[in-house]
């Protein structure tokens, strides 16, 4: 039970609504040093993740996804769980029993999004690997706008040397990281602002390389954003237009490179 409960939760705690790991997975036996349970199924909830796993023995919980250590009830081995990202495809999870970490579990998604690896490490035994691959559910869509931009200085008359992060929520939202910060998706309704001059902001999918920002200052609109990412993914071109608290007319645009 101890081992069926380490993959579940490694696979629950890192499995939110835009992780390409939603779905269904199947042991690949051969490739891995534990064979039993040999499916595991999860689900996207509004706060976590419902996981299912089945082989020998039936385990089925939720857990949450949003990076804060949390409780694990009704097992002896550990009873917290903290989780760190490691890029795009990877993740870790430190398993805790009151406090005290007794378990590393480290995982890694294909570049297809169809092959899992989990490898679990304890004190005083030899690591543990899993490999799983995908049996049903399908992996989030590339979003062309996830990633880390920098201001390109050469091909922008305002030189901020301004950084942004943008990371995939789902197929069809972004969570944007920079001066100020919001998740939002691209449904034309207002997400609140933190941290930033505007309150609202409301977002629009034009096209698989264009989105329309409207930001809201008071119930009036006070700037409008359309992001441009280049064919090659390479490149973001930000034009923006609108007006400050003072009045004063604001027309813009910024050029970015991924990195």
């Amino acid at each position: 039970m101890r081992k069926l409960e380490l993959l579940g939760l490694v696979a629950a705690i890192q499995l939110g609504a835009a992780d390409p790991r939603i779905g269904s997975w199947t042991l690949i036996s051969a490739e891995s040093t534990l064979n039993p349970p040999n499916k595991i199924s999860i689900t996207s909830l509004h706060d976590g993740v419902h996981v299912v796993i089945s082989g020998d023995t039936h385990v089925d919980f939720t857990a949450k996804w949003d990076g804060h250590e949390a409780s694990v009830r009704g097992n002896p081995a550990f009873n917290q769980i903290e989780l760190r990202r490691i890029g795009k495809s990877q993740a870790e999870v430190k398993e805790k029993k009151d406090g005290v970490v007794v378990a590393m579990l480290r995982d890694k998604l294909s570049t297809d999004g169809n092959e899992l690896t989990i490898t679990t490490t304890e004190k005083g035994r030899a690591d543990q690997i899993t490999v799983w691959t995908r049996s049903g559910g399908t992996k989030v869509a590339d979003n062309r706008f996830a990633g880390e931009w920098t201001q390109d200085l050469s091909n922008t008359r305002l030189r901020q040397g301004l950084v942004l992060k943008i990371e995939a929520d789902g197929t069809d939202g972004v969570r944007f990281l920079g001066e100020f910060s919001y998740t939002g998706r691209f449904d034309g309704k207002e997400y609140n602002l933190k941290n930033s001059r505007n309150d609202t902001v409301t977002l629009v999918l034009v096209d698989a390389h264009t989105v329309d920002s409207i930001y809201r200052r008071d119930d009036q609109v006070a700037q409008k954003d359309q992001w441009v990412v280049s064919t090659d993914g390479q490149q973001m071109t930000l034009t923006t237009t609108g007006m400050f608290e003072t009045g004063q007319q604001l027309m813009e645009k910024l050029v970015f490179r991924k990195q």
